[in-house]
């Protein structure tokens, strides 16, 4: 990873906490540039990251100023019940990214279940006001796959296509979650910071006859994104 995309997340950080206050002054540049040890050109590569997102105004002869906190908007709800699953996100966009038929299962996090000969895997971008907070990739049996209409892909959550598939009954299901870090290509479809929190999440349907009819590896933004869990 870049050293300043690294930086612009230290001092992003470093507004979110309160260390670097709104309205206040920040170090120079080459104060940065001491205090990190590396050169001045970083320093102001990263500076133009968090400028253009706002967070920042240089100002000639005067210096830089933090002018906002980043956005900690936590409305994307990872949800921890079934019928919480079924339910899409308001006012979501879901693009189909990519559609590859013949697929084997991915590394699964739980034993449940009996894998399908192959699957149809979907990469799938929810989004929501224009900003995307989801990536997904979701692997449905492929016998089961003429049950789907093309539609529901861009509807229906993971697990709302499992739960509607006719004659079908999801008799076991899991959902693990995980927290890492955005690599490259998840920065990337989801503008974040490579080196960014995520929270990586898989769920796992099994119908009547105990066969995976639905894996879904989801990775959420970890800056829009919270988990509740109702203890009582």
């Amino acid at each position: 990873m870049s050293r300043y995309i690294q930086l612009a997340s230290l001092f992003r950080q470093r507004i979110e906490t309160g260390e670097w206050k709104v309205g206040a002054k920040i170090p120079t540049v080459k104060e940065l540039a001491e205090q990190c040890g590396v050169a001045t050109m970083t320093i102001r590569q990263a500076l133009d990251i968090i400028e253009d997102e706002g967070l920042i105004e240089r100002y000639r002869a005067k210096g830089t100023f933090v002018v906002e906190r980043p956005s900690r908007d936590l409305w994307c709800e990872v949800k921890t019940d079934w019928s919480g699953l079924l339910i899409a996100r308001d006012n979501a966009l879901i693009e189909i990214l990519c559609d590859e038929r013949g697929t084997s299962l991915p590394h699964r996090e739980s034993a449940i279940g009996t894998p399908a000969p192959t699957y149809r895997h979907l990469r799938r971008r929810h989004s929501r006001a224009g900003t995307a907070f989801l990536l997904g990739d979701v692997y449905v049996d492929e016998r089961l796959c003429p049950l789907i209409p093309d539609d529901a892909y861009t509807r229906l959550t993971a697990m709302r296509l499992a739960h509607e598939l006719p004659g079908h009954t999801v008799e076991d299901a899991v959902q693990i979650v995980t927290i890492g870090s955005a690599d490259l290509e998840t920065a990337s479809q989801l503008n974040v910071s490579i080196g960014d929190p995520v929270a990586k999440v898989q769920r796992i349907a099994v119908d009547q006859h105990g066969d995976i009819i639905l894996l879904a590896n989801g990775i959420y933004r970890g800056d829009m994104m919270k988990i509740e869990v109702k203890l009582r």
